[in-house]
């Protein structure tokens, strides 16, 4: 695979969790966020987008959404659960970014805020069409996700390197 080639990132931000008596780390999927996330699935779905690589935060919350979204998707993608992107900023999810081989064309990271919205953010250099009114106009609420397109290698990655060209959120 080439690094001329666009490289796809889509930052997913977990479907709404629950607030049991539990950690944070442990907390699971409300009952909304089971059915946003499969909905998000069929969005991803819909895009045509075929993941080579997800990386998904260690978190319950973020992995019951992976799970239900990557259900809807007609390709499964190989998935690194990665703890460092529980907590993370969206310096060290560019960090971990950076670490990926280059046989990977397109990623999906499955993560939190602030991180996952701060790093569209500073990921951003460009946007097409509305996609940045879109996204700054919804905040980064649960279960949203925003696709960015990038040339150059994984290694290459840097604040403003990247074209915001899509971004979704399930409706209110």
């Amino acid at each position: 695979m080439s690094v001329a080639e666009p490289r796809r990132i889509v930052l997913f931000r977990h479907a709404k969790a629950d607030w049991p008596q539990v950690t944070d780390h442990e907390r699971p999927l409300a009952e909304r966020g089971r059915m946003d996330a499969a909905v998000a699935g069929r969005k991803l779905a819909d895009s045509a987008v075929t993941f080579d690589l997800a990386l998904c935060s260690t978190a319950t919350r973020t992995r019951e959404t992976w799970k239900l979204a990557v259900h809807e998707l007609p390709h499964r993608p190989k998935t690194v659960y990665e703890e460092r992107i529980y907590e993370a900023s969206p310096g060290e999810l560019i960090a971990l970014l950076n670490e990926t081989p280059d046989d990977a064309q397109n990623i999906i990271l499955i993560g939190h805020n602030p991180g996952v919205q701060g790093l569209a953010d500073i990921l951003a250099g460009s946007a097409d069409g509305d996609a940045r009114q879109r996204m700054n106009g919804r905040g980064f609420p649960a279960a949203a996700f925003a696709v960015l397109t990038f040339d150059g290698s994984w290694k290459s990655l840097e604040p403003a390197a990247a074209t915001l060209t899509d971004y979704w959120a399930p409706s209110e």
